[in-house]
């Protein structure tokens, strides 16, 4: 039986997209540039991701943000252009990404019946700034950095879900990413899987629908809280 709701959040509960657009929009308006904030966003998320495993090797999740910003800044010839105080606004909007229109109430929903948990690679501190930006009602805040683990081996699961004294068949993963998805279900957790068609703004090609049969596939948050209501799982 699930007690407990873990989620991925940045994509699947917040729109870092536009968060990250506005971002640039700002620091390119001063630098005197026209390039397209949105593919600039998209860039530094991805190689923000694609950065993240130097955390298991001794980096800080921040020192990774940070050192991601530079790359994407220097790819498109940036780099000189915007300075200290734009970086440190840009690095400040991963605190203040907007939350998508279902997920406030669809959380506070779920959270009458289960405890609900952020769960993600995401730096811990970032995601609870995030939180109280969004007014993202969790119960907890699991982050990488905190309980050292990861999703790819389903470590981050596992001792996520042991913190709160359960075993990972009481826990439900939901994600808008069916990688997560996967990653979670061979830790043995429940998954929900809910797509964010404009995640990556009007470029999304990806996890537009599920790739396999996940234990429960709902339309967003909302839709999740109404089968979570009478689901026996």
């Amino acid at each position: 039986m699930v007690k407990a709701i873990f989620f991925d959040v940045l994509g699947t509960v917040v729109d870092w997209h536009r968060g990250l657009s506005s971002g640039f929009e700002r620091a390119l308006a001063k630098a005197g540039q026209d390039l397209s904030p949105e593919a600039l966003a998209s860039a530094w998320y991805q190689t923000y991701r694609a950065r993240l495993p130097a955390v298991a090797g001794g980096s800080t999740a921040v020192t990774v943000l940070a050192e991601s910003l530079s790359d994407v800044l220097e790819e498109a010839k940036l780099h000189g252009q915007v300075g200290g105080k734009d970086r440190e606004a840009l690095l400040a909007c991963w605190q203040r990404f907007p939350a998508w229109p279902d997920s406030v109430p669809g959380l506070r929903a779920l959270r009458r019946e289960y405890v609900i948990v952020s769960c993600t690679e995401a730096p811990t501190a970032t995601m609870t700034w995030l939180a109280k930006h969004a007014a993202l009602p969790w119960d907890l805040v699991f982050g990488a950095d905190l309980l050292e683990g990861r999703i790819a081996d389903g470590s981050l699961f596992h001792k996520a879900a042991a913190t709160l004294g359960l075993g990972p068949g009481e826990v439900m993963y939901a994600s808008a990413h069916n990688a997560d998805l996967a990653a979670a279900r061979a830790a043995g957790l429940k998954t929900a899987f809910f797509a964010r068609p404009k995640e990556f703004g009007a470029d999304q090609r990806s996890d537009l629908a599920p790739t396999d049969n996940w234990d429960i596939v709902a339309f967003d948050m909302l839709d999740l809280a109404r089968y979570m209501e009478s689901a026996v799982i």
